[in-house]
């Protein structure tokens, strides 16, 4: 039971359920949601101005997003590290995965394509960077499990220089029909793969790679924040409204890149990336605050790896439902993007160890590339 206990720190009170600033941010979800979901219904049905609507929108998915976290972290932690960990990568994206879906449908690849370098790089950058920053301004250093940045580092190489690369180099001397299997066959294997990694981590070496004494301190008995069954009625809610407002809000995406000029790549990779993962990125940020830089870290390239290694390769399978087909072909600009991003990652957190100074440098690569992509 103490090494059960000790390994669902990956599902520890992401919402801050326990503490001051978590209650804080879910009254604050709370408000968007009671406020923004008849306001959503409402503005769709009367026909609202598409700027209007996508801000709405976007708020109110927002706030979904935290109960739909919340929900899942408490079904895990009933559950158990096996399944919780499994229901985790099933529903750990699911917003994204919710708006990719409706954009797919919609016939907007580049769109998807691009929300999902911008969570890539939002995650190790923007997270990343935000949390080591706010983190460092009040503790001179913070450490971090050593061994699970290691194992993360290697799981990073793989999911985005190796599974990611190769498509894109091997489509230019191949025809559309065996670019589009080699795109399913690749998604099958990181699937896999991903399945096997919940696998390595929960069961086979369980416990191995022990997190520090200072990280165990804080974790303290862990109880799920609601019981199973208001957990799944408020999962399968919020889901339901996040697929109906998610298909309004990409009806919005045309319009709205006329209005301020912006292109399908810079909505994909800024815009839907943030609005996808808003509600995780903050709890990031305020665990590190609170020196949970495990968590934090957990947060930040747990989710990265998720997307790239679970939610892509989904995607690519579920469009083949779809008339237009998702391959796993990035552009070069999101590739470079991607690479950069995991490299620098990589350094700076392969030490177990991070400043404000690291966090500064995270949020500057961060800045550089969103320039870049609104120019493009």
């Amino acid at each position: 039971m103490f090494i059960e206990k000790k390994l669902h720190i990956k599902c520890i009170i992401i919402y801050g359920k326990r503490n001051e600033g978590g209650k804080t941010l879910n009254r604050i979800f709370l408000i968007l949601i009671i406020i923004g979901v008849p306001v959503s219904v409402v503005g769709s049905f009367l026909h609202w101005p598409p700027i209007l609507m996508f801000i709405l929108d976007c708020v109110t998915i927002v706030g979904l997003a935290s109960f739909m976290g919340r929900a899942t972290e408490s079904l895990a932690i009933v559950a158990g590290p096996s399944i919780g960990g499994l229901l985790n990568a099933t529903f750990g994206n699911a917003v994204e995965l919710i708006i990719s879906i409706f954009a797919i449908k919609a016939g907007l690849i580049n769109v998807v394509l691009a929300s999902i370098t911008g969570s890539i790089i939002g995650n190790l950058l923007l997270v990343g960077g935000l949390s080591f920053f706010v983190g460092g301004l009040k503790y001179k250093r913070q450490r971090f499990n050593i061994y699970e940045a290691r194992h993360n580092a290697g799981m990073l190489i793989f999911a985005i220089v190796v599974s990611f690369v190769f498509p894109l180099i091997f489509s230019m001397e191949l025809g559309e029909a065996d670019a589009k299997i080699l795109s399913i066959g690749i998604s099958i294997v990181m699937i896999i793969i991903y399945l096997a990694a919940l696998f390595f981590k929960l069961v086979t070496h369980r416990g191995v790679y022990k997190q520090s004494a200072d990280e165990a301190e804080h974790d303290g008995e862990e109880e799920p924040e609601w019981s199973a069954w208001k957990a799944i009625t408020v999962l399968a809610g919020a889901t339901i409204a996040v697929g109906y407002i998610s298909e309004n809000l990409v009806h919005t995406f045309e319009p709205v890149a006329k209005s301020f000029g912006w292109t399908e790549l810079f909505i994909g990779v800024i815009i839907v990336a943030i609005v996808g993962n808003a509600a995780e990125h903050a709890s990031a940020i305020l665990m590190a605050y609170k020196n949970r830089m495990t968590v934090t870290v957990e947060i930040a390239i747990g989710s990265t790896l998720q997307i790239a290694m679970f939610v892509a390769p989904l995607l690519v399978l579920l469009s083949l439902a779809f008339p237009t087909f998702m391959p796993l072909i990035f552009s070069v600009p999101e590739l470079i993007v991607m690479i950069l991003a995991v490299f620098l990652t990589i350094a700076i957190t392969n030490d177990g160890d991070t400043n404000w100074f690291e966090g500064a440098i995270l949020l500057a690569a961060y800045l550089i590339m969103g320039f870049g992509f609104f120019l493009l």
